[in-house]
């Protein structure tokens, strides 16, 4: 489970990666929403929570450690993220491994399935940004 502040842009972010939404609880009542996301039927899910009156950031430690993907080919995925506005903080240098962050701040890792790819720029000498 994740707290999110802005639900849309959350939703925005998982989708660029891959994960649909599956199904959506509003509990008026107690004034959120669950939003269940991933890749595809029966595979496993993350929930969002989105607490309809939560103005402050979540601290990290109300979040998650992070979340991890593999990927069929790390840079392509990379580069998707990239085109839809997404900075890659931790680029894959090594054709293994790289990092985003979602707009609540939640890492999400990406890993190469299967063996590494060749490192090839621009990726191999592109630096880290921010925090990952």
């Amino acid at each position: 489970m994740i707290r999110v502040r802005d639900l849309d842009a959350a939703l925005s972010f998982f989708e660029v990666l891959g994960l649909r939404e599956h199904r959506r609880h509003d509990v008026p009542a107690g004034r959120f929403t669950l939003v269940f996301l991933a890749t595809a039927d029966g595979e496993p899910e993350v929930e969002l929570t989105h607490n309809w009156d939560q103005q402050e950031p979540y601290t990290v430690g109300r979040n998650f450690g992070h979340l991890a993907y593999e990927v069929d080919d790390i840079y392509a995925a990379c580069e998707r993220l990239q085109q839809a506005g997404i900075t890659i903080n931790r680029p894959p240098r090594d054709g293994r491994m790289a990092f985003v962050r979602s707009p609540d701040l939640v890492s999400v890792e990406l890993l190469q399935s299967g063996e590494a790819l060749p490192p090839r720029e621009p990726w191999r000498s592109m630096p880290n940004v921010g925090e990952w």
